[in-house]
């Protein structure tokens, strides 16, 4: 099985883990990866795979949280034509299909009990029955699987059989998330950047500028060394200048002014901003005693309250639109008409006049 990423890095914390994982693959027992999304769980079950006596057998990959909890049984132990609905010939399951190699079991939380109980059965006892069949198969299969899931707790909650957590758990590989390998950041990100710059056919990789790898460096990751490959390849392919370092760094690529916003997706108002929304307008923006010009007295008393807001939330007009109760559209063409102009106090000082 060809792979286009590798197991990168440098930090203590995960070259720990990749020294466990290496150890225990000659033996042939279970081992149970545990990792957040995007730590790189399926590649440490291929290096097990590899370094293993049944390196020249099958990998077989199953994810859990895939399939439907009616066909997951189906899916692992097969089934006979005629098992139930829509099985209208003999199918083999992945154990089967994973004989004398290595089967890797993703999502292993997400397993219903009815599966946990055959599985349980087929790791004690190296046979599996297929549904609708009476008789068993004998297997070698070893196992590896993974989560992301507290199978502690689960089984606490009475969610995960503590017998099967029992038998899986002869080792336990656990994957340190990205915010714990700071070093391995700029290590990784050049790793992806280089990969993108000779896919678009860049005659070299200028590298990142000093304020972009502060970002990268900064920045939270929760989505792990996943999110930082996304990030770093699209923040390679959007730069126009293979000859400067690259300085655009895009963390959500979601992020628009035009973003359409759904009720339940607005922001909280802070406090500055419900203050703004809550403060009067100020007294001398217009006078209803000498009021000559009635359109002109609305006009400056709309330019007194943008200002007012924007002057609130400091200048942010997506907060000052929050604020306000407007689109980010409704308030930059009120912001155009006032001429009140982002950022420039001027304009906010002139309303005050």
């Amino acid at each position: 099985m060809e792979r286009n990423t590798q197991l990168v890095g440098q930090s203590s914390s995960f070259l720990d883990a990749i020294e466990r994982a290496s150890r225990a693959a000659p033996l042939d027992r279970p081992v149970l990866v545990i990792g957040e999304r995007g730590t790189g769980k399926e590649l440490v079950a291929e290096r097990l795979h590899r370094l293993s006596s049944r390196w020249d057998g099958p990998l077989v990959i199953m994810n859990c949280a895939a399939l439907p909890e009616t066909l997951i049984e189906a899916e692992l132990f097969g089934h006979e034509a005629g098992a139930f609905t829509g099985a209208t010939k003999a199918r083999v399951g992945r154990f089967e299909e994973a004989d004398g190699g290595t089967l890797f079991l993703d999502e292993l939380g997400t397993l219903s009990s009815p599966a946990q109980d055959r599985l349980l059965r087929a790791i004690e006892y190296g046979e599996v029955t297929r549904i609708g069949s009476n008789r068993p198969i004998r297997v070698d299969a070893r196992i590896v699987a993974a989560t992301n899931d507290n199978l502690p707790r689960a089984v606490d909650e009475g969610r995960f059989r503590a017998d099967l957590l029992d038998r899986l758990s002869f080792e336990v590989v656990t994957l340190p998330p990205l915010r714990h390998r700071i070093s391995d950041i700029p290590v990784l990100a050049d790793h992806f950047a280089r990969r993108m710059a000779l896919e678009l056919a860049w005659n070299q990789w200028p590298g990142f500028s000093t304020t972009a790898s502060s970002r990268l460096l900064s920045y939270d990751w929760p989505g792990n060394v996943r999110e930082l490959r996304n990030v770093v390849e699209r923040a390679v392919y959007r730069w126009e200048d293979p000859e400067r370092p690259v300085d655009a760094v895009q963390f959500d690529p979601f992020e628009s002014p035009w973003r359409p916003l759904l009720n339940d997706d607005k922001p909280a108002l802070t406090e500055p901003e419900r203050r703004a929304v809550q403060a009067p307008p100020p007294a001398s923006a217009y006078d209803p005693a000498s009021c000559a010009d009635f359109r002109l007295a609305v006009a400056e008393y709309e330019k007194a309250i943008l200002a007012a807001a924007l002057e609130k939330c400091r200048w942010n007009q997506r907060a000052a639109a929050t604020a306000l109760q407007l689109s980010y559209d409704q308030l930059r063409h009120a912001m155009k008409r006032h001429g009140v102009i982002g950022g420039e106090r001027q304009s906010a000082g002139a309303a005050r006049e």
